[in-house]
């Protein structure tokens, strides 16, 4: 058995019984990333191997910290990792070294995480395709001349490759869950404020992001998310700690699952997508689950609009500084310039507009949770594209009139901050994967791990792994 086919716990496991070393899993790590990574580009800062080598030497000479110890992890390159770059994937940061650790990045260390580097993500996370002019575009490993998604394309990449076990994101407009399906893999953005972000910026108004973690099952993810989540006394918002792993297993026989398609023809959709994913609903009758086909709970029109309000409102409040600055302005990309004068018009009752309907949102989706137990979407309204484009510019003859239009299918989620896992739903007839949204009720967290974990033991689809290098540790 390949040693880096192994899911995270499964290493852990073998590190704490020391039938594995972390100095033997750091080599096999960094083997992998020398044999594939050139192609893909999902890890990019690396640190220096013989470093890492001597880090791993002493990790295995210390007491055990926690179930990532030993375990190789690279951050995305959106968070703060104590003497390593972050770059947002802008050139105006491409030198700028965090002076400490993010919340979530310090509790991975604390819990025995081995930094090995970060994964590569657009210029401050904006768009759902991982390209930037500090480390160049990350490549899909299933077709090489396809995107990986984003934003948090390179930890998806990474993980499909099996250069990381189990990794972090983050996810504003699905960026935990498009490129999670892209590269048939597990992304799930937790309940806001379950994973708190760093305070030092806006600490009341933006609830549209949140950090969460990605592998390559869900029962990983409940490690990981046990790590990174919990209430930060520094943020007056926030979820307590809770324990996912030893609950996420049972039974999901006569759950309701609520599929919601394209949103009554709403969201236009490449050809194969609905296909591939509602032949993968007969999983679900298979364990038992009821599936319903569900109308639109609320005019995507209107969600569409808070979205856009929102989102532009909270980003320039963020990057409105760069664009004051004539010199920095010239290095922004032209949809961080196009999301920030899109904020700077916005009216104080535009943004109450857009947060009354939001609430109108979340009246309706009590009412459907009310029926159903989750909600199902597909993750993403097209298939990876070509990685030399900017994003799609239309979809099944659908004109897109914003860069980001595309992904407009997994704003139902994000505007609430509810769970939603996406799993991954199979290969279409290109060979190319999609995954669905598994959505939960709010602060539904284990439901929506259990469901998964479920999908996952029936399925297993992150067991079909990409073109691998001929050369890799073996277990024996």
């Amino acid at each position: 058995m390949d040693i880096l086919d192994c899911d995270a716990l499964e290493l852990s496991a073998l590190l704490e019984a020391r039938d594995l070393s972390a100095v033997e899993l750091m080599r096999a790590t960094l083997e992998r990333i020398t044999a594939i990574n050139d192609d893909v580009n999902a890890i990019v800062a690396l640190r220096d191997g013989d470093r890492l080598l001597d880090e791993a030497r002493a990790i295995d000479q210390t007491e055990r910290r926690g179930w990532l110890h030993g375990i190789p992890l690279a951050v995305k390159d959106l968070a703060n990792v104590e003497g390593l770059v972050t770059s947002m994937g802008s050139p105006m940061q491409a030198r700028t070294v965090a002076p400490q650790d993010s919340v979530f990045v310090e509790r991975m260390r604390r819990a025995g995480g081995l930094f090995i580097g970060k994964t590569n993500a657009p210029e401050f996370g904006l768009g759902s395709h991982t390209f930037n002019d500090v480390y160049g575009a990350t490549r899909n490993p299933y077709d090489l001349t396809r995107s990986s998604g984003g934003s948090s394309g390179g930890a998806a990449a990474a993980l499909a490759t099996r250069m990381v076990s189990v990794s972090d994101g983050s996810d504003m407009m699905g960026s935990l869950r498009n490129p999670a399906a892209w590269n048939n893999v597990y992304g799930f953005r937790p309940s806001w404020g379950r994973v708190p972000s760093d305070p030092d910026s806006e600490l009341f108004h933006n609830q549209l992001s949140t950090n969460g973690p990605m592998g390559r099952s869900p029962a990983d993810i409940a490690a990981l998310l046990e790590v990174m989540g919990g209430w930060d006394m520094r943020q007056p918002y926030g979820l307590l700690p809770q324990m996912f792993v030893d609950r996420i297993r049972t039974n999901v026989n006569g759950l309701r699952i609520g599929w919601l398609a394209d949103w009554g023809g709403a969201y236009p959709m490449e050809d194969g997508v609905l296909e591939t994913c509602e032949s993968a609903l007969g999983v679900f009758e298979q364990l038992g689950c009821k599936v319903e086909y569900l109308a639109p709970p609320f005019p995507a029109a209107r969600l569409w609009e808070a979205w856009t309000t929102l989102r532009s409102w909270a980003i320039a409040g963020n990057l409105a500084p760069l664009h004051a600055n004539r010199a920095s302005r010239a290095q922004l990309k032209p949809e961080a310039i196009w999301e920030i004068e899109q904020g700077l018009e916005l009216s104080g009752m535009a943004v109450n507009r857009a947060s009354a309907a939001r609430s109108d949102w979340y009246r309706a989706a009590i009412d459907q949770f009310a029926e159903v137990d989750v909600l199902m979407l597909p993750s993403a309204q097209c298939w990876p594209f070509p990685v030399d484009w900017r994003h799609p510019e239309e979809i099944a003859g659908q004109a897109m009139d914003t860069y980001h239009r595309w992904m407009e299918i997994v704003i139902p989620v994000s505007l609430l901050g509810l769970p939603c896992m996406s799993i991954p739903a199979g290969f279409g007839p290109q060979g190319l994967p999609m995954g669905m949204q598994l959505i939960g009720p709010p602060r539904g967290d284990l439901r929506v791990l259990q469901i998964a974990q479920a999908w996952h033991e029936a399925t297993n689809w992150p067991g079909k792994h990409p073109p691998r290098p001929a050369q890799s540790l073996r277990l024996h």
